[in-house]
């Protein structure tokens, strides 16, 4: 049975769960996937740890967020090729680049995947009329 647009982004937001408990050593609170056109959007709440909260909130906040955020991007660099590889086989095509960012103040981290091409499962197909 074919799988709908909402189970293949239900899919990768289970692997990036299990990459970022695995891998990043706590997962987040709530995990959401979109999917336009070539592109994989997503949305990860309440990531950063207890240790990560009061760094951010330390008196020289700035620099503690600044140190939240290398270590982020350095730990999801060092991981990217499992990110990648996990959705790749999901989706059934290769990713061309990958983006983050983390907000040190929320704990939202957001993941954006481009691809080199719109994965054929989730293209809009128009029956003839």
């Amino acid at each position: 049975m074919e799988k709908t647009k909402g189970q293949i982004e239900a899919e990768i937001c289970e692997a990036v769960i299990k990459f970022e408990k695995e891998y990043m050593g706590r997962g987040p609170v709530e995990t959401k996937a979109f999917i336009l056109d070539d592109l994989v959007l997503v949305r990860l709440k309440n990531v950063l740890t207890q240790a990560e909260l009061k760094l951010a909130d330390a008196s020289d906040r700035e620099c503690g967020r600044e140190l939240i955020k290398r270590m982020r991007v350095a730990l999801l660099e060092q991981g990217r090729p499992l990110l990648e590889a996990a959705v790749e086989k999901i989706l059934n095509v290769k990713v061309r680049s990958l983006h983050t960012d983390i907000s040190t103040i929320t704990g939202e981290r957001v993941i954006l995947f481009s691809l080199v091409s719109q994965p054929e499962k989730t293209q809009n197909t128009k029956r003839p009329s």
